[in-house]
């Protein structure tokens, strides 16, 4: 279990296995992109890497364009390890986001992270 920057959204990162839970909370928008990425790209590059990434986005009722390009910068370097990744629990207005980008085609969507370890 890892503690974030404050500025970060991301909140905990919990270890199970080979798994990461990303634990996100609060609004992921142009104010903190950068943290989140950071925070993100760091898990990517911990040793061992997880295997799977589950971004518990349960406690975010907002995000915006650079949120979203954070978590597809995050897709293409999970794609080229091997790594899978699955967001859990979006709120309607955050997976409305992703259904008008039609990323919800790309990135896997579970109800919560309990699905997702599945």
């Amino acid at each position: 279990m890892s503690k974030q920057p404050e500025k970060s959204p991301v909140k905990e990162i919990v270890r199970k296995d080979q798994a990461a839970i990303v634990k996100v909370v609060g609004d992921v928008d142009l104010n903190c992109s950068v943290e989140f990425q950071q925070s993100l790209m760091e898990l990517l590059d911990s040793s061992p890497p997880p295997k799977k990434i589950v971004i518990d986005l349960t406690g975010v009722p907002y995000m915006d364009s650079s949120g979203v390009a954070s978590l597809v910068k995050l897709l293409s370097r999970t794609r080229k390890s091997g790594a899978t990744i699955c967001l859990a629990g979006l709120c309607q207005r955050v997976r409305s986001v992703f259904e008008i980008t039609r990323l919800d085609s790309v990135f896997k969507v579970c109800a919560n992270s309990e699905e997702a370890l599945k």
